[in-house]
């Protein structure tokens, strides 16, 4: 295996020397982008080297952001669980007000995302990621302490601010290290912290209902224990997580000329780009760039849905309050393995959109089933198993969705840009589903279930659309090129122009 130098080499060079290599980042990009070297190091990469460096990168990074990623999901989904033992009576609520408190949440997580998703960019999601935690974590320990319904509706305003960037800019932190047909399971296996975030916040409610003559009622042990976690694992994060390739310390100078290389020609055009304004909002001339945006709003209400209310939709089967938080497990995790299933899937055959519908339709067909039930005590095991549904159908695409658009933008600018915004979006549809999971409606929740039935169909559709978009105009570029290829044949270097580039190919 060889590797370019440090400095620029000749046009007409065509051996890649392997000379002192330095970790500044503006020299590795004139490295990788001097004339005549990136066609020849294509030719002269050792895949077996660029496995074992995924392999330190899956072991290195992986695990800490799926942990981090599981305290941010256990902070805000734990709302649910508290209702389920009573915190609306003990913090005497009135009708709308519980509610209220779960829209609330998402107003400041939209505001809030492009910001700090920017400033992350701009100072490092390996800094910002950890701060952002810090705060979560500390604003989720003080709703423990709190008396009234105002001071816990400040909180959940603090607490999604504070959360608003997290996801966006682990979605960008990652692709700064994997290549695109890479990316999909390493974002399931870090979104699969969720789904166990969510059965793990059931296990952890179950055995805190356990406490018996508790001085204070059991629902604030979660916030204790959850939020105080959270504060003490992002001060190891802040010190773990490497600003990038270029200054990882457990990488060695070949390894990390390796790593900008493959970035370099497979996930952005420039890598490490400084961060531009201008630049950045160049995504919303794209047409692609709504169509992504109608999705992530489909892709929000089932998402929020199941997040926020599986604890409440299980209660109707008739269980007790801790059998009711325990058997919200096994969907979850469920969800999970149905996620990785299907994220290993897409990468395997470096397609997204045939699997964001196959998400969709399961997560449509989940909740009609559980509409269509009208007795419950006669047909458990099927309302049961529709619950298992709804979360095959809403985890899969909520990560396929992020990668597919990602896959598509080369310009880090703009890659950011789009999913501090299209992730907060799919949030943001918290307030629809936070608002049709009615009192009144209980136990069923008919009018939500249908709801949000409707709008898994209609992602259904919008994907199925924009993929044949996809395919026709990649055929129609091959045709006017006169030469057939793919999305994964074009180095990303030359794709920073996105679909009006020469040579651009759809990643489907």
């Amino acid at each position: 295996m060889t590797f370019p130098s440090s400095e620029p080499l000749p046009k007409d060079n065509k051996s890649v020397a392997r000379d002192s290599i330095t970790d500044d980042t503006s020299q590795l990009n004139r490295c990788a982008s001097a004339p005549g070297v990136i066609d020849d190091v294509v030719q002269v990469i050792d895949h077996k080297a660029e496995r074992r460096l995924c392999r330190r990168f899956d072991m290195r990074l992986l695990p800490v952001l799926a942990l981090m990623y599981l305290f941010n999901a256990l902070d805000k989904g734990n709302l649910s669980n508290a209702e389920t033992a009573g915190m609306s009576d003990d913090l005497h609520f009135k009708p709308g007000q519980y509610n209220l408190l779960l829209s609330i949440f998402f107003v400041p997580y939209v505001i809030f995302a492009p910001p700090f998703a920017m400033l992350g960019k701009r100072f490092s999601p390996a800094r910002v990621l950890p701060i952002l935690m810090f705060s979560f974590g500390s604003f989720t320990l003080l709703s423990s302490a709190t008396k009234n319904f105002g001071g816990m509706f400040a909180l959940r305003w603090f607490l999604g601010m504070s959360e608003a960037a997290f996801f966006p800019l682990v979605i960008y932190y990652l692709t700064t290290f994997y290549r695109r047909g890479e990316l999909a399971r390493r974002l399931a296996i870090f979104y699969a912290a969720s789904n166990i975030a969510n059965a793990f916040a059931g296990l952890i409610a179950f055995g805190v209902f356990q406490i018996k003559n508790s001085p204070i009622p059991n629902w604030r042990y979660l916030f204790i224990l959850e939020g105080s976690v959270t504060v003490l694992f992002s001060c190891f994060a802040f010190w773990y997580l490497p600003r990038s390739a270029a200054t990882a310390s457990f990488l060695s100078p070949e390894e990390k000329l390796l790593a900008h290389h493959r970035i370099q020609v497979d996930s952005s055009a420039i890598v490490n780009e400084p961060f531009r304004l201008r630049s950045a909002l160049g995504i919303f001339s794209h047409p692609s760039t709504y169509a992504f945006l109608a999705i992530e709003i489909c892709l929000g209400v089932p998402l929020q849905g199941v997040s926020l209310f599986m604890p409440q939709i299980i209660q109707r089967l008739g269980y007790t309050t801790v059998k009711t938080n325990l058997y919200t497990v096994a969907p979850n995790v469920s969800g999970a393995v149905m996620l990785l299933v299907l994220a290993f899937a897409s990468d395997a055959t470096r397609l997204r959109a045939p699997f964001i519908i196959l998400g969709f339709l399961l997560t449509f067909i989940g909740f009609m089933i559980y509409a269509a039930i009208t007795d419950v005590e006669q047909q458990i095991h099927v309302a049961y198993f529709a619950t298992f549904m709804m979360t095959w159908g809403t985890s899969a695409p909520s990560v396929l969705l992020s990668t597919w658009y990602n896959n598509n933008i080369a310009d880090e600018n703009k890659r950011v840009l789009l999913t501090s915004i299209g992730v907060p979006l799919a949030n943001l549809m918290g307030l629809v589903a936070s608002n049709v999971f009615q009192e009144k409606d209980k136990p069923k929740y008919l009018p939500a279930l249908v709801t949000v039935a409707a709008f898994g169909g209609v992602g259904a559709v919008l994907s199925g659309l924009l993929g044949l978009y996809m395919m026709i105009d990649n055929k129609r570029r091959d045709r006017r090129e006169g030469v057939k290829m793919r999305a994964q044949d074009v180095p990303t270097e030359r794709l920073r122009d996105g679909p009006g580039a020469d040579g651009f190919r759809w990643f489907l």
